[in-house]
């Protein structure tokens, strides 16, 4: 069994969490952390992690940047492996976690914890490797609800930085065309977004070319499909060395 300390026990992501665990006969979470105590769960719940005395295999992180700092003293004082999933991170925060951290513990820092949004990463990286070279010009279209404030997604440009790796770093991303009056040069990569309603998250990935299309699309109905890849990449971080993971190392 997996014993997990929950990180942002009681956020909505959190939440999932706990609800998913539940049914995993795998994993436990043995510990919360949560500066909110309005949620009664069923492990004991620290306001902070420097409180947490429950022996446990990983941490998963789904807090917020202001919690992070003491997330990683911790995590590097006790060696405890880490998913890192919240958001927001300084420029600060991101080099210690992925340059510093990894130095005394495991940490897991991924753009989209997604497992099917890590499948496709891996599928676009041979496609480019056929599809570029025949010329085919390259599309991203991503969905998200109205009240995303970032644009273009994070995993749209984790989507491009896939493809354009497999091209030797070759495209351009243009991002609005509304005052370019000329045709499109061969290689940009355009990445488009659309905000409305309650979309949770699409993307798709278009390869367009002479008489044919090809398009990968990844569709997200809940932010379960996170969580879900949050609870795989835990049980994959558990017992690792010290180091710097993503989810392309989960899926293998």
């Amino acid at each position: 069994m997996i014993r997990v300390i929950m990180h942002g026990c009681n956020g909505k992501m959190g939440q999932t969490i706990t609800n998913i665990v539940k049914a995993d006969p795998d994993t436990e979470i043995v510990a919360g952390v949560d500066p909110y105590d309005g949620i009664k769960n069923e492990y004991p719940v620290f306001s902070k992690i420097a409180d947490v005395d429950v022996e446990a295999d990983v941490v998963i992180d789904f807090s917020n940047a202001s919690a992070i700092d003491a997330l990683l003293d911790w995590c590097e004082e006790k060696g405890m492996p880490v998913v890192l999933c919240s958001t927001g991170l300084s420029e600060a925060q991101l080099k210690r976690a992925t340059t510093e951290s990894i130095k005394k513990c495991a940490v897991l820092k991924s753009a989209n914890m997604s497992l099917g949004i890590n499948t496709l990463l891996k599928l676009l990286k041979e496609a480019t490797a056929v599809l570029a070279p025949a010329g085919f010009d390259v599309e991203i279209v991503e969905k998200h609800h109205n009240l995303k404030v970032d644009a273009p997604s994070g995993t749209a440009l984790a989507l491009a930085d896939a493809v354009n790796e497999a091209a030797d770093n070759s495209y351009e991303y243009i991002y609005d065309r509304s005052q370019r009056r000329q045709k499109r040069d061969k290689k940009e990569l355009g990445i488009s977004a659309v905000r409305g309603g309650t979309i949770v998250g699409d993307h798709d990935v278009i390869f367009a070319g002479e008489d044919e299309v090809v398009t990968f699309s990844h569709r997200a109905y809940s932010k379960a499909v996170f969580a879900k890849g949050a609870v795989q990449a835990a049980k994959f971080m558990c017992g690792k060395k010290s180091g710097l993971y993503d989810m392309s190392d989960v899926i293998g």
